[in-house]
Parts: C-alpha cells; sequence; structure tokens
C-alpha cells in the first residue's frame, strides 16, 4: 500500500470535490472519471461513456435490477444504467455533488442520490443486485470495511465492478517518494494499493474474483486531455488565474498532481485496473459494521 505524506480523512475527500466542485464539472463533465479508449479514434466524450458502459456490462446490469454506485460523484454512470432500466441509488459523500446530479435529466427512472460516506452509508443489507465503484475505493479511509459494506449490501450471486488507480507493486524508491506518495497527498486518497492489496480485499470480504482487466494503455490519454483543458481555461478563464494564484485555495495543487499522473503512467508506476467480482450464491450475511 502507498500512503500519503499527510493524513487524508473522509472529511478532506469530501472538502477537495467541494471545493473543486464548478472546475470539476467544467473540465471533465458529469463523469468525473477516466476515458477507455480501445480504437484511439474516441472523443473525449465516447471514451468517458465507453468507461461506464463497459463497467455496467461487467456487471450485468438489467432491466429491473436494483444497483447501487459507490462515490456516483455527478451521477453520469448512475444515469447510464438507469438508462438501462436499472433502479440505481448514487452514493456520494459531496453534497454539491448529489444537488447537481438531481438536476440532471435520465431516460429511465431517476437514480436515487444519498449523501453519505460509504463506510457508514445506512443502506439496508441484501439490497443490490449489483454495485459499482469507479474511481472511488481510492477515497476509502479504510479499504477493509470499504469491500465489507459492499458485501453487506449486496445479495447472493450479485457482482461488484472496481475501477482503481492502483501502485506498481515494485515502484522504485523515486516513484514512490516523487509521484505516488505526492499524488495520494494531492489527490486526497487515503492510500492506494497495488493489484495484490486489492485481491486480498476482494477475498477477504467474500468475494470471488471473476476477472482483471489491465486498460492502463487504454487510459492513460486522459491527462494530456485534462493538462490541455486546464492550460486553455487558465489562459482564457480569469476565474481559472485567480484560483491558481490564490494561497488560501488548497486545492490548486492539483494543476501539478495532474503532471504526476501523467508520468506515473508513463513510468508504469501508476497502472489501472477494472475487478470484476461475485458473491457466491451461498454467501452468508455480512453483519453490519460497528463503529463512528
Amino acid at each position: 500500500m502507498f500512503y500519503p505524506r499527510a493524513t487524508q480523512t473522509s472529511s478532506a475527500v469530501a472538502r477537495h470535490y467541494g471545493e473543486m466542485d464548478v472546475f470539476y464539472r467544467e473540465l471533465w463533465g458529469e463523469h468525473v472519471h477516466h476515458g477507455l479508449w480501445r480504437t484511439g479514434r474516441e472523443s473525449p466524450d465516447a471514451a468517458v461513456v465507453a468507461l461506464a458502459d463497459h463497467v455496467a456490462d461487467r456487471a450485468r446490469v438489467a432491466p429491473g435490477m436494483a444497483v447501487v454506485d459507490i462515490g456516483c460523484g455527478y451521477g453520469g454512470t448512475a444515469r447510464l444504467m438507469a438508462a438501462r432500466g436499472a433502479a440505481v441509488t448514487g452514493v456520494t459523500i459531496t453534497p454539491e455533488q448529489a444537488t447537481y446530479a438531481r438536476t440532471r435529466d435520465v431516460a429511465g427512472a431517476p437514480p436515487r442520490y444519498v449523501v453519505a460516506d460509504w463506510l457508514h452509508s445506512g443502506l439496508p443489507d441484501r439490497q443490490f443486485d449489483a454495485a459499482v465503484a469507479i474511481e472511488s475505493t481510492e477515497h476509502m479511509s479504510d479499504k477493509s470495511r470499504c469491500f465489507a459494506e459492499a458485501a453487506r449490501v449486496l445479495r447472493p450471486g450479485a457482482r461488484l465492478v472496481v475501477c482503481a488507480w492502483l501502485g506498481r507493486t515494485d515502484a522504485r524508491g523515486w516513484e514512490r517518494r516523487w509521484l505516488l506518495e505526492p499524488i495520494c497527498t494531492e489527490g486526497r486518497l487515503p492510500g492506494m494499493g497495488d493489484e495484490s492489496d486489492y485481491r486480498a480485499l476482494i477475498t477477504n470480504a467474500g468475494f470471488v474474483i471473476e476477472q482483471v482487466e489491465d486498460v492502463s494503455n487504454n487510459v492513460r490519454r486522459t491527462w494530456p486531455l485534462c493538462i490541455g483543458r486546464t492550460a486553455r481555461a487558465i489562459v482564457r478563464d480569469p476565474r481559472y488565474r485567480r484560483a491558481i494564484t490564490d494561497p488560501s485555495f488548497a486545492d490548486r495543487v492539483f494543476v501539478i498532481t495532474m503532471f504526476r499522473i501523467w508520468a506515473a503512467y508513463g513510468t508504469g508506476a501508476m497502472r489501472y485496473l477494472i475487478f470484476t467480482v461475485r458473491l457466491p450464491d451461498d454467501a452468508a450475511p455480512v453483519p453490519a459494521s460497528s463503529g463512528e
């Protein structure tokens, strides 16, 4: 596991996404996650939808299913699954994201958005037929509990699909020091795992791993695009210039973080994996976690 130089809490994650709310929506759109380029000819908008579609396919989302989107952000993936006929519950820790998500139109029944820390979501046991988590488990301070909660709210036989930024297991010292650890600090990640960490977390929570896909080369194009969009915004929009020069704007450092992430993909220090896992049909009930 790779850890930040300063402790990152759930409240820090919520503040980060709240403070960056307008900028994320303007620069990323309603899907605040990587794009998936299969041919390289996809537009950025098509690539982010392609990732969400791929995750929904892996989770086998179908009409009538109850699905939970763990860390749903602005609800882009939740709405995509709702358009497939699923009854979707999106969980986000950031009120600004839920407020925006509730204003968006959707082809199917509108998702229900819950503002809560996933580790204390309060959702009922065994309510869902599938779950997805696109780039949200990285922000969980207790990753064991994160996967245990997923197992608790899912019915036996249900699938969970997780997209995660991960470090390379044998990352070199300078990659840890100058790339992975600062990315954790600046990106508000309490810890970044590697593939072996996630395999252990998944199996310890009672899931069976069906498939692990390394799509690092298919998603890395996200970062030069984001850097380009940000550079153009800084040149054209005084709000961005004020933000990056304002010492009180703690998250202005993310401009540098984007370059770190791009470099980490380039060296192979960072990987992007998609885990498709399933609860056994005879899975025993998981008790609700006690605690704060």
